[in-house]
C-alpha cells in the first residue's frame, strides 16, 4: 500500500515511512496506559473502544488531504493499536486464564496469522478494483461492523472469567485496588529490565532480518525469485511453528520453549550468513526465523507472567511493550545505519550478537524470577 499512498497523495516515501514509524511509537506509548486500564477491569472498554477508534481513523485516511492530516490519523491508529492488538489482548487473556493462557493465545495468533496472510492480497485486489481508497473503506467497515462488536463481547466474557478467584468481575478491581501500582513497582525488579532487553533484542533481530532480507540476498547474488520466495515463506513458517508448539506444549516447559525461540533466531542469522556460499541455507533460515518469531509472540506474555507474576500483569506487560515496539520501529533505520558503516556482513554480525544477548538476558531473567 505504501506505493499506492505515494502515487495518490504525492507524499514522499520517506515521509510515509516516518509516519508509519510514528504510529508504532504512539502504540508503544499507549500500551502501558491500556495495560493499567485492563488491570482495573476496563478491558472490554479498552479493546472495543480502540477497535472503534482505529476503524474511524482508517476511514479518515481515505479523505486525508495533506501530510499533517495523514500523520495525525496514523497517530490515532497507533493509539488504537496500543489498545486493540496483540499486547492488550494477551494481557486480558492472561489475566482471565492465568496458567491456561498459552493455548488460548496460540489459537488467537493462528487465526490472526491467517488474517494477516489474507490482508495483503485482499488489499491489492481491492486497490485494483476500487482505487487506493477502496481497501481503507472496506477494512474500516469490517473493523466497525465485525471486529468491534466481537472484541467487546469476547472481552466481557474474559473479564467475567477473571474473578480471582470467585470475585465478581465488576468487583475484582475494587478488591485489589493496589494491583495496577504493582506494575510500576516491578520496574525496579532486575527481571523486568532483563525481559525488556531480551524482548527488544527479539524485535530488533526479527525486524532487521525481515525489512533488509531482500537487499541482503541481493548483495549475496541470490536469484531474485528465490529471495522473494524466501521472504514470502517466513509468514507460513510462523504458523507451522505455532502448530508444532501445540503438539509438544504438554511435554516442554515455557522456559525451554522460549529459550528455543532465541536460539532459533541466532541459528537463523548464522544460516543467513552461510547462504552467501550455499543458497540452500535459506531453507533453515526461513524455518528458524519464522518459527522462532511466531512462537515467541505467544511466549512473551506467558513467560512474563511466569517470571513477574500475575498481579498487575496488564501494567507490566504494557510497560514491557515499550522497548519491544520501539526496537521494532527502529529496526529498518538501525539496519540501514549499520549497513552504511560496514555493509551487510556487519549487519549480520551485529544481529548474531544481539540475538545472543537476548538469549542470555532471558536465561538470567527466568532464573532471577524463580529465585524471588
Amino acid at each position: 500500500m505504501i506505493l499506492r499512498f505515494e502515487a495518490a497523495t504525492g507524499l514522499a516515501r520517506t515521509d510515509l515511512s516516518a509516519v508509519f514509524t510514528l504510529s508504532i511509537g504512539f502504540s508503544a506509548l499507549c500500551s502501558p496506559i491500556a495495560g493499567r486500564l485492563i488491570d482495573r477491569g476496563h478491558g472490554p472498554r479498552v479493546l472495543a473502544g480502540s477497535a472503534g477508534l482505529g476503524g474511524v481513523a482508517l476511514a479518515g485516511l481515505a479523505v486525508a488531504d495533506g501530510f499533517w492530516s495523514f500523520a495525525a490519523l496514523w497517530a490515532v491508529i497507533g493509539l488504537a493499536m496500543g489498545g486493540a492488538l496483540y499486547i492488550p489482548c494477551f494481557s486480558l487473556v492472561t489475566r482471565a486464564r492465568g496458567p491456561g493462557a498459552r493455548r488460548a493465545i496460540t489459537l488467537i495468533t493462528l487465526v490472526a496469522g491467517f488474517a494477516g496472510t489474507l490482508a495483503f492480497p485482499c488489499a491489492h485486489l481491492l486497490s485494483d478494483l476500487l482505487g487506493w481508497r477502496g481497501p481503507l473503506i472496506v477494512f474500516s467497515a469490517l473493523i466497525l461492523g465485525i471486529a468491534l462488536p466481537l472484541a467487546g463481547m469476547a472481552a466481557r466474557r474474559l473479564e467475567a472469567e477473571y474473578a480471582p478467584r470467585g470475585v465478581p468481575a465488576d468487583e475484582a478491581h475494587e478488591t485489589h485496588p493496589t494491583e495496577p501500582d504493582r506494575g510500576l513497582r516491578y520496574m525496579t525488579h532486575p527481571s523486568f529490565w532483563l525481559l525488556a532487553v531480551c524482548f527488544a533484542a527479539l524485535a530488533l533481530t526479527h525486524g532487521i532480518c525481515v525489512t533488509h532480507l531482500l537487499p541482503i540476498l541481493e548483495e549475496r547474488a541470490v536469484d531474485p525469485d528465490i529471495a522473494v520466495l524466501a521472504a514470502a515463506a517466513i509468514g507460513p513458517m510462523q504458523v507451522l511453528g505455532r502448530l508444532a508448539m501445540l503438539a509438544v506444549e504438554h511435554r516442554v516447559t515455557n522456559r525451554a520453549i522460549t529459550l528455543a525461540c532465541f536460539l532459533a533466531l541466532a541459528l537463523a542469522v548464522l544460516a543467513l550468513m552461510a547462504a552467501a556460499a550455499t543458497p540452500l541455507m535459506l531453507l533453515p533460515f526461513v524455518a528458524l526465523l519464522g518459527s522462532g518469531a511466531g512462537v515467541s509472540s505467544i511466549m512473551k506474555p506467558v513467560v512474563t507472567r511466569d517470571i513477574l507474576g500475575e498481579e498487575g500483569f496488564g501494567a507490566v506487560s504494557g510497560a514491557l511493550a515499550v522497548p519491544f515496539l520501539a526496537a521494532f520501529a527502529l529496526a529498518p533505520v538501525a539496519g540501514a545505519l549499520i549497513w552504511r558503516t560496514g555493509g551487510y556482513d556487519l549487519v549480520l554480525q551485529t544481529l548474531l550478537a544481539v540475538s545472543v544477548i537476548g538469549l542470555t538476558a532471558f536465561a538470567f531473567a527466568s532464573r532471577k524470577g524463580r529465585e524471588t
